[in-house]
């Protein structure tokens, strides 16, 4: 070969470093690159994968060689090559197995006698993998200048390493991109409301906690804000420059959740087109917070016990080991412990997660800390709905203090977003002030137990000389007639609360003697 072709021929490879191309691709070129200098029939790059080779790139195998893994023990040629720091030829009538036999291009599919030769890779001075070329024609390497195949393996190693890079690099750029998207999403100013002795408890047992490294199980009914207070113990825990990482395990669909999880390698399956962290390495050095940890399907609770256990993941389509340095926070609406018992949750891993169990109040345990709330929420719907000032009037307040709110503290928000826009169509956005009444809410407070002692008039039960029957009737019209006003005169929906048939609701009515204002 003329030194022209040969330099070339290199120049082509350094180009390859300077472009962004895939790992792949690069090694493909490589080996056509190989072929123009030393030609041969077959070229194949491996790389030492434990205590296998792993293809990368192929030229003149067939197609299913990319799916192999070569186990080196089990083949001599290929580990006499990795063993050997100078490379190898073997002799046409070697009698060690040819590790290629049946998957080279030929008309019969066999390595008949043949040249063979190949070189190992080493980088940092460690053992990385394989190249290797065969001929079907023997003597075709007789005249390869051993300088000028010292020099390509040389450039080989160095473009292998530069592929290594790069692509290092990119994943931890995409990493970094993720962490910074989790960091962002996670980023909202976070503050509890609450005065209550219930909130203040919880307040207390989160500062405590936090400074921990335990694992926390946050229990409480739908909308308590269990989330809000996984952020609180973050941004009161050491961690709290690293990552809060959120994921909802209600929303994991089975078949993706181990990739969500633990993250993928490029075609670990159909549509991995690229190498994937998952959440646990996104969070690593902060906290994972694993919200609706009841709903996870019972194959990923094995799979992510084993995680909590060991410390370490494994992609998806990986056989590598990756430590992670996690705190775990979880959350649930659901008795876990009648989970285990029904067989529909892991004992060992509700006893991993349960180290510190954190009840949330409801918020009809709260008090007075429902009007707190209704402020904070107002406020923040004053910039929403371009209005200067809104207000609760008395009535409004006594609605909020009475219902007995069993969505909780979303249930609330919902009320009083759709509270201010009705406030605010019938008012107007020029006032000064924005009043909010209770017929602006479209709640009951008689949900609550309270409102029968303070509705019922004494006098009613207890005056002598009063029947049970007109006691009765006296109670009914007292509370037809609140839940009327509550109902703004609604007749359908007065009924439908009360939980009476509509025709014998409009007879009671006239029995009572009630009409509707």
């Amino acid at each position: 070969m003329t030194t022209s072709i040969f330099s070339e021929s290199l120049i082509s490879i350094v180009e390859d470093l300077s472009r962004e191309i895939p790992a792949e691709q690069r090694y493909k070129n490589l080996l056509s690159t190989m072929q123009r200098i030393f030609p041969c029939d077959a070229a194949a790059l491996l790389q030492l994968d434990g205590n296998m080779l792993k293809p990368l790139a192929i030229d003149g195998l067939s197609d299913d060689t990319m799916g192999r893994r070569f186990v080196v023990e089990e083949h001599p040629r290929l580990a006499r090559l990795l063993h050997s720091r100078e490379p190898v030829r073997f002799a046409a009538d070697s009698d060690l197995a040819d590790p290629y036999d049946g998957l080279v291009e030929t008309e019969d599919h066999l390595l008949h006698v043949h040249d063979c030769m190949g070189a190992s890779l080493y980088i940092d001075d460690q053992p990385w993998g394989v190249l290797t070329l065969d001929s079907l024609n023997p003597g075709s390497f007789d005249a390869i200048d051993p300088i000028e195949l010292r020099t390509f393996i040389s450039l080989t190693n160095a473009t292998v390493k530069a592929a290594e890079r790069i692509d290092g690099l990119q994943e931890r750029v995409n990493k970094q991109h993720q962490v910074t998207q989790a960091l962002l999403e996670d980023s909202s100013n976070v503050e509890i409301i609450g005065k209550s002795m219930v909130m203040q408890r919880v307040m207390e047992e989160m500062t405590i906690v936090a400074q921990s490294p335990l694992t926390v199980l946050v229990l409480g009914e739908t909308g308590v804000g269990k989330e809000l207070v996984a952020r609180q113990i973050h941004n009161f825990s050491s961690r709290s420059d690293k990552a809060l990482v959120y994921v909802n395990c209600a929303a994991l669909p089975e078949s993706i959740a181990e990739s969500e999880l633990f993250g993928h390698i490029k075609g670990a399956f159909s549509g991995a087109i690229s190498n994937r962290a998952g959440k646990f390495e996104i969070a690593d050095g902060g906290t994972l917070f694993l919200d609706e940890i009841g709903e996870l399907p019972l194959t990923i609770q094995a799979k992510m016990l084993r995680a909590l256990q060991s410390g370490e993941i494994q992609r998806v389509g990986s056989d590598r080991q990756i430590r992670f340095d996690v705190r775990i926070i979880a959350a649930t609406n659901r008795d876990l412990q009648r989970g285990v018992a029904n067989g529909e949750f892991r004992a060992d891993l509700y006893h991993r997660l349960s180290v510190y169990p954190l009840h949330v109040p409801p918020l009809r345990e709260r008090g007075k800390d429902i009007l707190l709330l209704a402020g904070f929420i107002l406020e923040s719907n004053q910039r929403r709905f371009n209005v200067k000032a809104l207000r609760l009037s008395e009535d409004a307040k006594m609605v909020l203090l009475q219902y007995s709110w069993p969505g909780n503290v979303r249930e609330l928000d919902h009320v009083l977003s759709r509270a201010v826009l009705k406030a605010t169509s019938e008012q107007g956005r020029g006032f000064q002030i924005v009043m909010i009444s209770a017929k602006h809410m479209d709640i009951t407070p008689t949900d609550s137990p309270e409102i029968v002692h303070n509705t019922v008039p004494v006098s009613a039960i207890s005056k002598q000389g009063v029947s049970l029957k007109q006691a009765t009737d006296d109670f009914q019209t007292v509370l037809i007639n609140e839940r009327l006003l509550l109902k703004q005169n609604n007749m359908a929906a007065t009924a439908r609360d009360l939980a009476v048939d509509r025709s014998n609701f409009y007879r009671l009515l006239q029995r009572l003697d009630i009409k509707p204002v």
